[in-house]
């Protein structure tokens, strides 16, 4: 009789180091979700004739600092909503590989980084859109996988950075009528949270 041969198990991926969310079908529907909230805001502000686009974060002003909660869901028509659409429904699924409450945090911090920044050093005017959370999820899923040692983040970061890393020079001051404010800020919220997944990673290991 031959002798039984024992494979070892399969040593699952780390946590830290998925590529895709460990419940994709929920992670599509909560980005889909969000994607969605954006048409049906835009339709709204379409129907009042544009005036939510004055609800933007307005630089320094203490009577509209809460508008920083809801600007990244306003845009200036639907060009502006659909520019945003496509990148954010892969760069946000990606971003869900640590799962939804990890997203989720990932999320805020660069939301109200980008917010805040913009008011305080932002030009006067209204800044509406969600492309300070593009900017931000970008940033982040190019520096988690260089923080995790993580081969396929790595390889993943290197697609995005060809599909997407163009639009980083949007942190410069350039385009008039563009916010190159939230670009630079939700950028630097990508950083932040790029920096805190990865301290708390070490931390869950040690």
């Amino acid at each position: 009789m031959d002798p039984t041969v024992v494979s070892p198990a399969p040593v699952p991926r780390s946590p830290a180091k998925r590529v895709i969310p460990p419940n994709p079908v929920l992670s599509a529907l909560v980005v889909g979700g969000f994607v969605a909230l954006l048409y049906v805001i835009e339709g709204i502000d379409t129907a009042l004739g544009g005036a939510l686009d004055r609800e933007g974060v307005i630089p320094r002003d203490f009577t509209e600092w809460d508008n920083i909660l809801w600007a990244p869901l306003l845009h200036g028509g639907w060009a502006h909503v659909t520019s945003n659409a496509v990148p954010l429904l892969l760069l946000g699924f990606l971003a869900n590989s640590g799962g939804i409450k990890q997203f989720l945090q990932v999320t805020a911090v660069i939301w109200l980084t980008g917010g805040l920044g913009v008011w305080v050093i932002g030009s006067t005017a209204s800044h509406i859109g969600a492309s300070g959370l593009v900017f931000g999820y970008l940033v982040f899923l190019l520096l988690r996988g260089l923080f995790t040692r993580s081969v396929a983040q790595i390889a993943v970061a290197v697609v995005v950075f060809a599909l997407y890393g163009a639009a980083l020079w949007g942190v410069l001051p350039g385009q008039p009528g563009i916010s190159w404010e939230s670009h630079l800020f939700g950028a630097l919220g990508g950083v932040l949270a790029a920096w805190g997944v990865a301290r708390d990673n070490r931390r869950a290991a040690a």
